[in-house]
């Protein structure tokens, strides 16, 4: 059985940083492509990172680049979301993701899902 488990979500001020991370099992992570999207209450699931599996090649939304950076421990099975400068506007659940084939923003076509974890920044 897949699993994706989400922690160190939670409240922030602007300006400030949080780390998310994202435990998975049950899958061969080197073959998926990792994400992290997110989403805020009336609004659509977005895309905010990936990571390819080998090369670590990432990818990012224009309305987080430059402030969060994603990466993955292909020896721990995990991956994480650093986010710094962040903006009352980030607050949303994030879900980490995986995907074996990358389906990009199409986020009905990933594979697997975390159960998500909440992202408040006040102002």
């Amino acid at each position: 059985q897949v699993q994706l488990v989400e922690s160190g979500g939670g409240l922030a001020q602007a300006g400030g940083s949080l780390r998310l991370s994202c435990a998975t099992s049950g899958l061969t992570f080197n073959n998926y492509f990792m994400g992290w999207f997110r989403q805020a209450p009336g609004k659509e699931r977005e895309l905010v990172a990936t990571v390819s599996p080998i090369a670590g090649s990432t990818n990012y939304a224009d309305s987080v680049k430059g402030r969060f950076t994603i990466s993955r421990d292909n020896a721990r099975n995990t991956t994480q979301l650093q986010m710094k400068k962040l903006k009352p506007e980030d607050t949303a659940v994030y879900y980490c993701a995986a995907d074996r084939w990358y389906s990009g923003r199409e986020s009905a076509r990933w594979d697997y899902w975390g159960q998500g974890t909440q992202v408040t920044v006040s102002s």
